[in-house]
């Protein structure tokens, strides 16, 4: 069973019962459906055309479930009539797909989720299980979004800068899970590479094949956290490297720069190093200088400190970080850093234990747990 068919072939099949008049959600509904069906019937017995098998079994269960439905009863003879089988028109439905599941009335974490099961092709237990949550609670989240895309016009033009942000989203969940969600985020980001020409699209997939090219190296056999400045690059996926730092010049190349093409910049800085200490710092400020100017982001103006520290010394890390609101998330583990980085090991191990109790998730408290410890082992010699 060729399950990447299959989820390659969802969108088109939506977008097709679409066009024949069924709402965005019966659709997905009738879909999901087919897609089970044929995980079911497929290994013993393949079709020839696996497209408009799932056409025809989708249309069929669509229509099966407005005949149930007697309030619906009286549409029955305009959709009551099979469409004669041959090709679908040739289409854009995947895009047409992003642009509808990343509309602007659903929050983030419901546009992320449609996304994934009516653009990726995920099951909602699938989904469910990436985000650590009940199933039942994946499914009423899923409902309550296709209820509110059904009136949607589906030809509406949509809005890129909100489709990258979802995929973005989707591309940080990372792993867990049957379901590799950076992997999967990369993917549909090809996808959408393919069907738009937009520098920020192509900015938005260097950036993640850069960041997933340092997959490998980022934890230990233990499990535990390894700070960039300590992976071992030997283990970096150079093909990744080398595919992302092209697609990134092309898109530069363009001169309509963007946020993800500058994040993708010092993404590209990191990986270009031989070493952690033959990093371009100073290149990196100016390119967080970039991002500054172009989102006022103050998590941007965090990691801009950080550079800050490296290119100039802590101090003038340090004098960045000062002008920042000390509740921004990580704000305490940059202190801790910075204040390592300049000798104060009773400060910084005091901040690293702060921020330790403040961190998001098990992996990250007990790798600034490690480091307090560490230092204060240091000073007690």
């Amino acid at each position: 069973m060729d399950e990447a068919l299959l989820r390659s072939l969802t969108p088109h099949v939506l977008t097709v019962l679409v066009r024949r008049g069924a709402d965005f959600a019966a659709a997905e509904d009738a879909v999901q459906d087919a897609l089970v069906e044929a995980l079911r019937v497929w290994p013993a017995d393949p079709p020839r055309d696996a497209e408009g098998w799932l056409i025809t079994v989708a249309w069929r269960r669509f229509l099966d479930a407005r005949r149930a439905d007697a309030a619906r009863r009286r549409r029955e003879d305009r959709l009551d009539e099979e469409p004669a089988p041959g090709p679908a028109p040739a289409a854009d439905d995947t895009l047409r797909l992003y642009f509808l599941c990343a509309h602007p009335s659903l929050t983030p974490s419901s546009a992320v989720a449609l996304t994934l099961r009516a653009v990726g092709g995920l099951t909602t237990r699938q989904i469910a299980q990436a985000y650590l949550v009940p199933e039942a609670t994946m499914a009423q989240r899923i409902s309550r979004a296709k209820r509110t895309v059904s009136d949607v016009r589906f030809d509406r033009p949509g809005d890129v800068a909100t489709v990258l942000r979802v995929l973005y989203l989707v591309f940080n969940e990372g792993y867990s899970g049957d379901v590799d969600l950076a992997a999967e985020a990369i993917r549909l980001t090809r996808q959408l590479a393919a069907a738009v020409d937009h520098p920020e699209v192509a900015g938005l997939l260097a950036l993640m094949l850069l960041h997933h090219a340092r997959r490998a190296a980022r934890t230990a056999p233990d499990g535990s956290l390894v700070p960039l400045a300590e992976q071992d690059r030997g283990r970096w996926d150079t093909a990744s490297i080398a595919e992302g730092v092209g697609i990134l010049q092309a898109a530069l190349a363009r001169d309509r720069l963007g946020e993800f093409q500058a994040q993708a910049a010092v993404a590209a800085l990191h990986a270009d190093a031989p070493t952690a200490e033959e990093t371009d710092w100073a290149q990196i400020v100016e390119w967080y200088d970039e991002l500054v100017a172009l989102t006022g982001n103050p998590v941007v103006r965090l990691n801009r400190a950080v550079a800050v520290g490296e290119a100039d010394g802590p101090r003038a890390g340090l004098a960045a970080l000062a002008a920042l609101d000390d509740t921004l998330p990580r704000h305490t583990a940059v202190a801790a850093y910075l204040h390592e980085r300049d000798g104060d090991l009773a400060t910084a191990a005091r901040l690293y234990a702060e921020a330790a109790r403040k961190a998001p998730d098990l992996a990250e408290r007990d790798h600034l747990t490690r480091r307090a410890a560490r230092l204060n082992a240091r000073r007690r010699r």
